[in-house]
């Protein structure tokens, strides 16, 4: 069972690592990724017996402010929550159709009665917390008691309040007092709007009120060095210190209560309280004053980082425009049904997937797809979600509910993407766990070992730089940067319309040498035209009636050429010889209409064209009239996006294609392919790719991601055209291309690139600066100020650094 949790408040690098261990360690858990660049946790179990309350708790024994937020809503059975009730201090024992009469907290658990009437309209709240189904009937009843709602209902299972209000009421402002009526119910429940956008505030660098203590402590800490020596100095210094570290004080505080030791903020105290007990208050205010300060800035460069990559996947629509009657009412996306009617005003975004009922206009779909160009659709054509209205009023029918729109695909494709940990984030992870414990160790020694191997050894002195060490030890600038980075880099490639469905694959892009390709859909229309027709001029003529039955995309093609009316009363006795021809009467006459090996099966000599395509020669009573040219049309981009990714390294090109040896080899050197395998079978294909990865070839597959299922997952990278909107495309595929444009893969691979360079960049800087910096304490060149950059400055680089991918 895979699970998703939202970690709101979560904003220490460090803290996720530890909740990734802790939940890890778990019974009953088989893998857990905690996203620090997106607050999110995914946790995979081994079976359905799992204690969500104990998951909860050990989150909250390593951050105690976080507001766990389940998002994937598959493991609310009654039979899991056996969870230990904060307010009442008792354990309930959830069964259907039975009551606890015993329990210690008084509360009868008679499920049984917990019967709900369906609001179908209302507002929909999400609930968090709850663990007790009679507790949420008491919530509920609570909430009916309030004389702003009409009525209320909690749907336990999927953790959903609806209320509908006696008036009209600002649903913020609902919400609050909500909150305040279930509070006095119930301790530790959240509400959230469930049908609106998370707001995404604009990061402020700096909030006075919130730092008043770091204001005041700075103001005191300068006017004591200016008046300079005096009596009491200790003391003024002490309270200037305690204004400005109060909060990593506490911080430190908290973490050794749940056993957390190794932590920044207890590193940073020890190492700052140190220095004060050896009378350098200067140096210690000062230290903790710069790396206060550092924090703030740290904090401000990551919600940066994290706003920069959400806006790139700005694709949904705060609201819909319904058409009720001759009404039109805005609501919001999750509430419209299939079948139902909006309208899309100018400069708004296409809230769901659907088909233009009226109106023309000119969409940009660059948001989408990358595409640049606009497109313009009138009547009948298929629009999907995430697309501006730029030039016209349209009216859409919705095909899709939202949850199975193409914004909802990509959004949440996106976003579980940064659960797939590229190699060198693991590496990170593991190296972090080390890391820290090691230096602080060191530190030890490096305080104690001198003093017995060296006889004229000053203990303060060695003190000193033991407590330096450990203001270095934090690995905050690669635990933050290199998340950051990875998911810069997915967020940019989504821009460009390429989604890639984990920071290991964006990683292993890079490393690509053969990209294969599937011919029809991919590098062709896979829709086929007639490029030549030698004969008489009613060739054409003759060749569309005789076709006009057959429903082959060859006879098609025909059929469309000739654009004109076919009077079916001509044509009589249709016969269709499957994979040779077709025979058929026209005005009477026999004709065959077929390929090389068909007509000469009937002992007629053809005559094969100069022009390379699949060939429809036409008999009449057994006399040869000529021949019709068709071709499958090569897409306008293939040519370019083949010479891009010779240009990115790719060494060797290769198409794969069902067709006769003559064509495949005409198109290749069209668009200039390295390596053609034609007349080849499905199985074929496979095998391949097997082949050429046999050879050592690190290979992607690019297909349509419907018929090379087999083909995508044999791939070392798997790369689907065509998937938006296609489940079987996400499904195969590890990137899916949204465009159908393979000058996109070029330009994926050049973002991997430049992701694992500035990746590369941040560990070789940061190492290179952190055992600099640990090599001059121990020989005594370094003090507490450089340790501190060591620290904070190389992180708020490290970030600044990941930052450049989005440009």
């Amino acid at each position: 069972m895979k699970l998703k949790y939202d970690l709101k408040g979560l904003d220490c690098a460090n803290c996720a690592q530890k909740v990734q261990e802790r939940v890890s360690d778990l019974k009953g858990i088989k893998e857990c990724n905690v996203v620090f660049a997106t607050t999110k946790m995914f946790v995979e179990t081994i079976d359905d017996s799992f204690d969500e309350a104990l998951l909860i708790k050990t989150v909250k024994s390593v951050e105690p402010d976080v507001e766990v937020i389940n998002l994937s809503n598959e493991f609310h059975d009654d039979k899991i929550h056996h969870h230990n009730h904060n307010k009442y201090s008792c354990e309930h024992d959830h069964e259907h159709h039975h009551k606890h009469e015993n329990c210690s907290c008084g509360h009868d658990h008679d499920i049984e009665t917990i019967k709900h009437d369906d609001l179908k309209e209302g507002i929909n709240i999400k609930i968090s917390g709850l663990d007790c189904a009679n507790c949420a009937m008491k919530v509920e009843q609570a909430i009916n008691k309030m004389n702003e709602i009409d009525k209320a209902q909690i749907i336990f299972s999927t953790e959903t309040l609806k209320v509908k209000p006696k008036d009209s009421i600002d649903q913020n402002k609902l919400l609050k007092q909500i909150q305040k009526v279930v509070d006095q119910v119930e301790d530790g429940v959240t509400l959230s709007l469930k049908d609106t956008l998370q707001v995404i505030e604009k990061p402020r660098l700096f909030v006075c009120k919130d730092h008043l203590g770091l204001i005041i402590g700075t103001l005191i800490y300068i006017i004591a060095i200016i008046v300079g020596d005096f009596e009491f100095d200790a003391l003024i210094y002490g309270i200037a210190y305690l204004l400005v570290g109060y909060k990593v004080i506490l911080k430190a505080l908290k973490n050794i209560g749940r056993g957390e030791i190794f932590d920044e903020n207890f590193l940073m105290c020890i190492a700052t309280i140190g220095a004060f007990c050896i009378s350098d208050y200067k140096e210690a205010i000062a230290v903790m004053l710069f790396y206060s300060v550092g924090e703030i800035f740290q904090a401000y460069a990551v919600n940066k980082t994290r706003t920069s990559i959400s806006s790139l996947m700005d694709l949904k629509s705060d609201y819909a425009n319904l058409i009720v009657g001759d009404d039109i009412i805005k609501v919001t996306p999750e509430k419209i049904k299939i079948g139902d009617e909006i309208i899309i005003k100018v400069g708004e975004k296409v809230p769901l997937d659907g088909k233009v009922l009226k109106g023309e206009s000119t969409l940009d779909t660059s948001s989408l797809t990358g595409e640049t160009l606009p497109r313009n659709v009138s009547a009948g054509d298929e629009v999907l979600a995430g697309v501006v209205n730029l030039t016209g009023i349209i009216n859409i029918k919705v095909t899709q509910a939202y949850e199975d729109s193409t914004v909802s695909k990509i959004l949440d494709l996106v976003e579980n993407a940064a659960s797939k940990k590229a190699p060198i984030e693991q590496f990170i992870t593991r190296f972090a766990r080390v890391y820290t414990p090691t230096v602080v160790f060191l530190a030890i020694a490096l305080a104690v070992i001198p003093m017995i191997i060296f006889k004229d050894a000053v203990f303060l002195e060695w003190l000193y730089r033991a407590l330096t060490f450990l203001v270095v030890s934090c690995p905050c600038a690669l635990v933050i940067s290199i998340p950051l980075g990875l998911y810069a880099g997915l967020g940019k490639a989504s821009k460009m319309g390429a989604l890639v469905k984990g920071g290991n694959y964006l990683e292993l892009l890079k490393d690509i040498d053969t990209v294969v390709f599937d011919k029809t859909g991919t590098l062709t229309e896979g829709s086929f035209e007639v490029i030549e027709i030698n004969g008489s001029d009613d060739l054409l003529m003759l060749g569309a009636y005789g076709e006009s039955m057959s429903n082959h995309p060859i006879a098609k093609s025909v059929v469309k050429k000739y654009g004109q009316v076919i009077d079916q009363k001509r044509i009589s006795d249709f016969k269709e010889v499957a994979g040779k021809g077709i025979e058929v009467k026209i005005d009477g006459k026999l004709y065959n209409l077929g390929n090389k090996s068909y007509i000469e099966g009937l002992g007629i000599q053809v005559q094969n064209p100069l022009t390379v395509g699949t060939v429809i020669h036409i008999v009449c009573q057994r006399k040869y009239l000529g021949n019709i040219v068709v071709a499958d049309k090569i897409k306008d981009t293939t040519i370019e996006g083949i010479k891009r990714l010779k240009k990115e390294g790719i060494q060797n090109t290769v198409m794969l294609t069902g067709d006769r040896r003559e064509v495949a080899k005409d198109i290749a050197k069209k668009i200039g392919i390295d390596t053609v395998y034609s007349e080849l079978l499905p199985q074929d294909k496979v095998m391949q790719v097997e082949n050429l990865i046999n050879q050592g070839a690190r290979l992607s597959f690019v297909g349509d991601g419907i018929n090379d299922a087999p083909v995508l997952a044999r791939a070392d990278l798997g790369i689907a055209m065509g998937g938006v909107g296609s489940d079987a495309a996400i499904e195969a595929a590890d990137i899916v291309l949204m465009n159908d444009d393979i000058i996109t893969i070029g330009e994926a691979i050049s973002i991997s690139k430049k992701t694992n360079k500035v990746l590369k960049q941040n560990v070789i800087f940061t190492l290179i600066i952190k055992i600099g910096v640990l090599l001059l304490t121990m020989f005594g060149c370094a003090n507490m100020w450089m340790g501190v950059f060591a620290d904070v400055g190389v992180t708020l680089i490290a970030i600044l650094n990941s930052m450049r991918i989005l440009k």
